[in-house]
């Protein structure tokens, strides 16, 4: 039987012996249906009539409430249309690319002459934070305040995720943030996105939407960011190629992020009885999209097990989920994770692993080393 914490740590084995033997499994330790395979998590995401988000045991919703994450429908396009624009390719390079740049750079001297750091906490963190309080223009609130309003809204969404309490922290967090998001759009702050966006949100909805970016902004950079060196400093064989040949870059990323998807799964609860892969769901059944497992497909990803920044399908990886809850931000994470590892191979000459704290990538949701100590020369 496979239980929580065989998923959070190394879950990958068992999901491969899933995919091969029941790629819709009933997985008592979860409560709920289990889904492996790449195309049945692609006909599970594209079908948000039959498998919908729109639930009361939808975690995320019961922190922040009813968001574009956790609704369907005409409701979910309506939650979604007003910070879509800002989030096209175009857009997103023209409004950030320069503040990303800066502020990962601002964030490299402040490591100078240090020659170590935990670059999870003290680089990736830091600037997925900063970019998002920016993306979303919260009015004079620091990034290292948002990052703890994330941290308190997270560990409440995982602990509803493992069946325990959600605790106060995560609440009082999310109201703090209520707190900011009335005084952007009561401020002068005319042109941030959020003012914008309360002119077709009330505040309610609005702070759930802006919870759910920050929530997604940050956690996901984060993680690409983390997971990506870990990657390359793991296989030095890869980090040379790379930088021989710089334009591997957005390819490692995509192979990155079909390796170790910041968001292991993702969940949906079944509107009516449905026959998927042979399995009988019931309705209201629980169905846990995994795309830690579809990113592993070897129908799809021959040796899939393998980091392989010249991989040539790494783009068919489904890290940002599918269908019409495809992550908004994916083209700004994307963004801050070319500059960043670009950045940090610029400026940190022999980047390698401090062999002293060896680290690895875990969890159940979230996955990615909850540190990662590095040493450089200079």
């Amino acid at each position: 039987m496979i239980t929580l914490a065989q998923l959070a740590e190394d879950p990958h084995p068992r999901l491969a012996r899933l995919r091969a033997t029941a790629p819709v499994a009933w997985l008592p330790a979860l409560g709920g249906w289990m889904v492996t395979s790449r195309a049945l998590a692609l006909a599970v995401m594209r079908d948000a009539e039959t498998f919908t988000v729109d639930d009361p045991r939808f975690t995320t919703a019961q922190v922040t409430g009813p968001s574009m994450l956790s609704l369907d429908g005409p409701e979910h396009a309506r939650h979604r249309a007003p910070f879509t624009d800002p989030f096209r390719p175009g857009a997103v390079h023209g409004s950030f690319a320069d503040t990303v740049q800066h502020e990962a750079g601002r964030l490299l001297d402040g490591l100078a002459g240090r020659q170590k750091a935990e670059i999870r906490r003290e680089f990736a963190g830091p600037l997925a934070a900063t970019t998002m309080t920016d993306a979303l223009g919260l009015d004079g609130v620091p990034a290292d305040q948002v990052l703890r309003w994330y941290d308190a809204i997270v560990h409440s969404v995982h602990e509803l995720t493992e069946g325990r309490p959600a605790g106060s922290e995560g609440p009082a967090a999310y109201a703090a943030l209520r707190e900011a998001v009335a005084g952007t759009v009561d401020s002068a702050a005319s042109r941030s996105l959020l003012a914008a966006a309360a002119q077709a949100l009330e505040l309610p909805d609005l702070t759930a939407n802006a919870a759910v970016l920050l929530f997604g902004g940050i956690e996901t950079t984060e993680a690409m960011i983390t997971n990506l060196l870990f990657h390359l400093l793991c296989s030095p064989e890869q980090l040379r190629e790379l930088q021989t040949e710089p334009e591997l870059l957005d390819n490692a990323i995509e192979e990155s992020l079909r390796l170790e998807p910041a968001a292991a799964v993702v969940d949906r609860y079944a509107t009516r009885d449905v026959q998927l892969a042979g399995a009988e769901i019931r309705k209201g059944d629980l169905v846990t999209v995994s795309l830690a497992a579809a990113n592993r497909d070897p129908a799809v990803f021959p040796d899939p097990d393998r980091f392989d920044v010249r991989r040539p399908n790494s783009r068919q990886q489904l890290a940002f989920a599918h269908g019409p809850h495809y992550c908004l931000g994916a083209h700004l994470a994307r963004l801050e994770t070319r500059i960043a590892l670009r950045s940090c191979l610029d400026r940190l000459d022999g980047l390698r692993l401090d062999p002293s704290r060896p680290a690895a990538v875990r969890g159940l949701v979230f996955r990615k080393p909850p540190g990662l100590w590095v040493h450089w020369d200079r």
